[in-house]
């Protein structure tokens, strides 16, 4: 009995050994595997080109692609013109300059005052608004202006129609124009029997040209082409091919958009603090484009019934046409006025070490530089040390710059050198 208790303890712990020594070599395998793979991030991350997505900086590839999380196409880098003794420097070319969508500005004083920032809509100026409407009475044959959104110039077709008004308006000033030509009763003004039909033709929307050519043919059209007698955009439309229309009657109506409003809402406290004529900034999420100036042009001088809100006009210029009615703006008034040398919020990037900026060189590279940063408002930021006037940071694309020098040295390194 013994011998078999003694028998099964050894083969025991003989399995016992052999799990211990599979374990053992597992874990051997496991940590060749670690190195390898350790290995080969290291040799990726000393070659000199990847592929990374200007929308997620944090993407890196060894090879040409889609991003993962987004779709747009990888952004080609080449780790150019660096060195041991410039290892933080950041080369790129002009096209990689121009996907990752680079930009930069010149550091000098801005106001970093306090702000009060008001959300907002673009609208149209309806002090610009034009309206075309029907001189005549008649029924429209033809539109030439179908849709929304086009542009239309005074002079241009809008419309055929048909009227027995108009058509005896044209009789009438073909009669008058015969019997100058015809008759010569001394006690019959012929001259201003002609002028007054032409008048009437154009009091009726008829143009000079159109006249000249009623009188050229002398024969009158069943339809007359109505042209356009205002400038703009289309923004409505009120009436179809087939409708009848009467004199007054509204046919379209165009707004100007090189010139917009941008209207935002205030509360009873607040309408104190703003003025006409107060020079603001407005700023659109949907446009990478810079801050602009506006004017406060109206304020409501009484509140809504319904809300108990003030609301605020803004006027702003829209040269380029690129703000368009409906988008969402951004509204900062300043409230006080305070000027130090500043960069763009946009150029700051803050992690545990500190602030740092990416400040462009002469060679046309680009370097981190750590700042200290004072209290400013939405827009810029006092800069308290680190950067002098006339120096060039970079205001988009900075976050871009740094995942690559992460990429290059390490999380650790970035700032490492670094002094105020």
């Amino acid at each position: 009995m013994l011998n078999i208790y003694q028998t099964a303890k050894a083969l025991l712990k003989q399995k016992v050994m052999n799990k211990i020594k599979l374990f053992a070599l597992l874990f051997t395998l496991l940590f060749a595997a670690c190195k390898q793979k350790s290995q080969t991030v290291v040799a990726k991350a000393q070659g000199k080109v990847y592929y990374t997505c200007s929308m997620h900086p944090q993407i890196h590839e060894d090879h040409d692609g889609n991003c993962p999380i987004c779709g747009m196409k990888l952004i080609k880098v080449e780790l150019t013109g660096t060195s041991d003794k410039n290892a933080d420097r950041i080369t790129l070319t002009a096209t990689q300059l121009q996907l990752a969508s680079i930009q930069t500005d010149t550091i000098r004083e801005e106001n970093t005052g306090s702000e009060k920032t008001l959300t907002g809509t673009v609208t149209a100026d309806e002090n610009k608004t034009e309206e075309l409407s029907a001189r005549i009475a008649g029924r429209i044959r033809q539109l030439f202006i179908r849709t929304t959104g086009e542009k239309i110039t005074a002079g241009q077709p809008v419309y055929t129609i048909y009227s027995e008004d108009l058509q005896e308006a044209e009789k009438e000033y073909l009669l008058a124009m015969q019997q100058q030509k015809m008759l010569h009763n001394p006690d019959v003004d012929y001259k201003q029997l002609v002028s007054a039909a032409e008048n009437k033709l154009q009091l009726w929307g008829l143009s000079s040209s159109q006249i000249e050519g009623l009188a050229a043919s002398g024969k009158v059209s069943g339809t007359t082409i109505i042209l356009s007698k205002i400038n703009g955009t289309v923004s409505d439309i009120a009436v179809h091919e087939g409708d009848y229309v009467t004199e007054g009657m509204s046919i379209l109506k165009t707004q100007a958009l090189n010139n917009l409003w941008v209207q935002a809402q205030l509360y009873a406290n607040e309408t104190g603090g703003y003025k006409e004529n107060d020079q603001v900034s407005v700023s659109f999420p949907d446009l990478n484009s810079p801050i602009i100036s506006g004017k406060v042009e109206f304020t409501n001088p009484e509140l809504s019934e319904a809300s108990k809100v003030d609301l605020i006009r803004i006027s702003i210029p829209n040269p380029q046409g690129l703000i368009r009615p409906g988008m969402l703006a951004y509204i900062s008034i300043s409230k006080g006025e305070k000027r130090s040398l500043a960069v763009p919020v946009s150029a700051i990037i803050t992690n545990a070490n500190g602030s740092i900026v990416w400040v462009k060189n002469q060679d046309g590279s680009f370097s981190p530089k750590m700042i200290k940063p004072g209290v400013g408002n939405s827009n810029y930021v006092p800069v308290l040390s680190g950067l002098n006037p006339g120096e060039i940071v970079v205001t988009n694309g900075a976050y871009l710059l740094n995942s690559e020098a992460i990429f290059k040295n390490g999380n650790g390194n970035v700032m490492s050198g670094m002094k105020m």
